[in-house]
């Protein structure tokens, strides 16, 4: 009966504000408050509170003291989010009808990376510290920020285009060297004019439709090492090519990364066997539980391509994520990087589903002794995100009548691939490569 009473005073205090009542809906709510022991009530009224109150303040305190009650009331965050200024009320979409996606061409900033003392074009150096010019080998180190690579609010990015978005246009570019204009597929975002060559990374933070990545795991050696991995790789499988093979192209990979937490609702029972004073067994007594589990699991990894994902699957747990740098476009000068063709949005859900299976399928292990008979996920959620870009080596093995993905963990030099397991045709890759190994 209390908590009735305060869910029917946060109800009239939700009717008075609709109805623009704000002194009576302030009257209600603040009883409500005090009233109630649920804290989905006093989240709700907190919500409600900042609606009819009208200094910045009050409206942050209410705000603050709704997610104290729940950590996850989206439209709290989202209110917040607006009025620490970290959402504009214009990039707001409405979730019944999210906007079409974008058609044509898209007009995108770039930055250039040439050589300040020569001119000639720079590179981002396989040695993970450093740009180079190809013509006066001069070497600019990047400074590495102390900091580990940022992550993102997942609801306030939700409630933006970018959270849904996808590259579906193609890009125009124009070159500040030559001044030239030209277009860039959608799914990558660095490349090198095609008049003067110099590198060119897009500025995805200027964009309104996609998210920038918030980090990169830098190459840290070059064509010639990543090649030797790859004769390793072959001889070590007994493959032999049937044709010759393109030498490893390096490039950089997106990876959604996402924080959930929150509980997991559970019901089950436990089954008592006790002794009673004689002694003896008593008949057992079985007792209803209904109970929550925490949840937390940290940088739960989502492929962002689908073009690559099956073997890209493969290699994503040979990366050592704690390792991820504040994003940076130097990083990306003369390689290029895809743009992830999988939404955050969509991504989101695959991750929720993966961590509530994963718990679910843990749960009767962890907690010995109940029979549990019901899950729910309502209140299990996702905190926030990170895009990654992660570096790989890429060729084509020509082998079995078709051509082979090859991927190579540009960090950690791991090799994975669509090839059958414990392949064993014998031959060596030695004749095709070996010349790229000579000083």
């Amino acid at each position: 009966m209390f908590g009735d009473y305060g869910k029917e005073l946060l109800r009239s205090g939700i009717i008075e504000a609709k109805a623009g009542h704000r002194e009576a809906a302030r009257r209600y709510l603040d009883r409500a408050v005090y009233s109630s022991q649920d804290h989905d009530v006093m989240a709700e009224a907190w919500f409600w509170m900042s609606q009819v109150v009208d200094e910045p303040a009050e409206k942050h305190k209410a705000l603050e003291n709704c997610l104290a009650h729940d950590l996850q009331h989206a439209r709290a965050r989202r209110a917040l989010a607006i009025l620490d200024g970290k959402l504009k009320a214009d990039e707001i979409i409405n979730p019944d009808q999210l906007p079409p996606a974008p058609e044509g061409l898209r007009a995108a900033d770039a930055q250039r990376f040439m050589c300040p003392k020569c001119g000639g074009r720079m590179s981002f150096a396989p040695d993970g510290q450093s740009l180079v010019c190809e013509y006066c080998t001069r070497h600019q180190a990047i400074g590495f920020s102390p900091q580990l690579a940022g992550e993102k609010d997942f609801i306030t990015a939700m409630a933006t285009v970018r959270g849904h978005g996808q590259p579906l246009n193609q890009q125009v570019f124009h070159c500040e060297g030559c001044g030239s204009e030209f277009i860039l597929p959608p799914q990558q975002i660095s490349s090198s004019c095609i008049y003067c060559d110099s590198p060119h990374v897009v500025s995805l933070e200027n964009t309104k439709d996609l998210l920038a990545p918030n980090g990169i795991l830098p190459h840290i050696f070059n064509q010639q090492y990543a090649t030797k991995l790859l004769m390793d790789w072959v001889e070590s499988n007994k493959i032999k090519p049937e044709r010759k093979v393109d030498l490893p192209r390096g490039l950089y990979l997106p990876l959604w990364t996402f924080d959930i937490g929150g509980v997991i609702d559970y019901t089950g029972k436990i089954i008592d066997n006790q002794e009673d004073s004689s002694g003896s067994y008593r008949q057992p007594q079985v007792r209803r539980i209904s109970d929550q589990y925490s949840v937390l699991v940290d940088n739960l990894p989502i492929p962002a391509s689908r073009k690559l994902s099956a073997v890209f699957l493969k290699l994503i747990p040979t990366f050592e994520l704690k390792a991820v740098k504040p994003y940076e476009p130097r990083f990306l000068a003369d390689w290029p990087a895809e743009v992830y063709d999988i939404p955050m949005a969509e991504a989101s859900l695959d991750a929720r589903s993966q961590a509530y299976t994963q718990y679910k399928n843990d749960l009767p292990n962890r907690l010995s002794g109940i029979r549990i008979s019901h899950f729910s996920s309502a209140k299990l959620a996702v905190e926030s995100f990170k895009l990654v870009l992660l570096p790989v080596w890429m060729t084509e093995l020509p082998f079995d009548g078709r051509e082979h993905l090859v991927l190579i963990n540009g960090q950690s030099g791991i090799v994975a691939s669509d090839l059958p397991e414990n392949s064993n045709k014998s031959g060596a890759l030695i004749e095709w490569l070996g010349d790229l190994l000579e000083d």
